[in-house]
C-alpha cells in the first residue's frame, strides 16, 4: 500500500537535553551572533566606504561577508528561541524552507571561495592582466554563477525531500532542518535518493575543493621562481583565504560526502560551517590582511572625526 504523508510538523532535539546547558549555549551563541552580524557588517562597511570593492579580491570579501550573515541568520536566531522552548517544533512547510536557504546560503559561500582561489591565481601568476582578467564585467558574471549554482543545488535538495512521505516519527535529531536527518525519518526506502544526495551535495563540495586545491597548487608553482620578499607577500594575501577554507570545507567534506548515517557529532561539526565560520572569518580577514586593517583605521578615524565635529557643532548652536 503507498504510504501517505501525514507529519504537519517535527520536533527539533536540539544542541542538548539538559536544561542548564541549554541556557550556557544560549549565552554563548547569542554573544557568537552578535559577533557574527557585527563583525561581517563592518566588513562590509569597510569595502564599501573605504573604496576597496574596486579590487576583485575585496569585491567578492564583501560578497562573502552578507552570505555569512545571511546563512548563520537562516539557523542561528531559531536555534537560539528553541534553546528557551520547552518543545522546540517546526512546521513541515517551515522545515523545507529552512532547509533550502541553508543549503542555497552554504552552497553559494562554498563557490564564493572558490572563486576567490580562482581571484588569487590570477592576482599572483597573471599580475600584468589581473585587471583585464578580472574586471567588473566578469566579476558580476562569476557573482551571478555563484547565486545560480547555489540555487539550483538547494532546489535539488529540496526536490528530493518533498517527494518523500514522513508518516510516523517526527522528531529530528538536530538543531535545524538538514538533509540526513530528514531521510532517517521517511517512511520508505531512501537509499537512491540518499546516492543522488551525496551526488549533489558531496560531489560539489568535493569538486570545489579539488578547484581550491589547483589553484594554490599552481600559484606554490609559481612563487617558487619569486623572490623571498615577493612570496611573503603573495602568500600573505593567500592565508586568510586558506584559513577560511579549511573552517568552512573541512566540516562540510564530513557532514554531506558520506551516507545518510547520523552520529552523534553531527551537530557539533554543523556549528562550525553554521556559527563558527561565519563568526571567524572576518576576524582572519582582519588580522591577516593589512589593507583591510588599514582601511578600518580610516574608517575610525572618520568617524572620530565626524564625531567631534557633531559635538562641536551642537556646542555652537547652544552657546548662539
Amino acid at each position: 500500500m503507498e504510504e501517505i504523508s501525514n507529519v504537519t510538523e517535527f520536533v527539533f532535539w536540539g544542541l542538548s537535553q539538559n536544561l542548564k546547558v541549554e541556557k550556557v549555549c544560549l549565552v554563548v551563541f547569542s554573544f557568537f551572533y552578535s559577533v557574527i552580524l557585527l563583525g561581517n557588517l563592518l566588513i562590509m562597511l569597510t569595502v564599501y566606504v573605504g573604496n576597496l570593492s574596486k579590487s576583485p579580491m575585496y569585491f567578492f570579501l564583501s560578497y562573502l561577508s552578507f552570505v555569512d550573515i545571511c546563512y548563520s541568520s537562516a539557523i542561528a536566531p531559531r536555534m537560539m528561541v528553541d534553546l528557551l522552548a520547552k518543545t522546540k517544533t517546526i512546521s513541515y512547510v517551515g522545515c523545507m524552507l529552512q532547509l533550502f536557504v541553508a543549503h542555497f546560503l552554504g552552497c553559494t559561500e562554498i563557490f564564493i571561495l572558490t572563486v576567490m582561489a580562482y581571484d588569487r591565481y590570477v592576482a599572483i601568476c597573471k599580475p600584468l592582466h589581473y585587471m583585464t582578467i578580472m574586471d567588473r564585467e566578469r566579476c558580476n558574471k562569476m557573482l551571478l554563477g555563484t547565486w545560480l549554482g547555489g540555487f539550483l543545488h538547494s532546489i535539488v535538495q529540496v526536490a528530493l525531500v518533498v517527494q518523500l512521505p514522513f508518516c510516523g516519527p517526527n522528531e529530528i535529531d538536530h538543531y535545524f532542518c538538514d538533509i540526513h536527518p530528514l531521510l532517517k525519518l521517511a517512511c520508505t526506502d531512501t537509499y537512491v535518493v540518499g546516492v543522488v544526495v551525496i551526488a549533489n551535495s558531496g560531489i560539489i563540495t568535493l569538486v570545489s575543493f579539488v578547484i581550491l586545491l589547483f589553484s594554490y597548487i599552481l600559484i606554490l608553482v609559481f612563487l617558487r621562481k619569486q623572490s623571498a620578499e615577493g612570496r611573503r607577500k603573495a602568500l600573505s594575501t593567500c592565508g586568510s583565504h586558506i584559513a577560511v577554507v579549511i573552517i568552512f570545507f573541512g566540516p562540510c567534506t564530513f557532514m554531506y560526502m558520506r551516507p545518510k548515517t547520523t552520529f552523534s557529532e553531527d551537530k557539533m561539526v554543523a556549528l562550525f560551517y553554521t556559527i563558527i565560520s561565519p563568526m571567524l572569518n572576518p576576524l582572519i580577514y582582519t588580522l591577516r590582511n593589512a589593507e583591510v586593517k588599514n582601511a578600518m583605521k580610516k574608517l575610525w578615524g572618520r568617524w572620530v572625526f565626524w564625531g567631534a565635529k557633531g559635538k562641536e557643532l551642537e556646542v555652537t548652536i547652544q552657546g548662539g
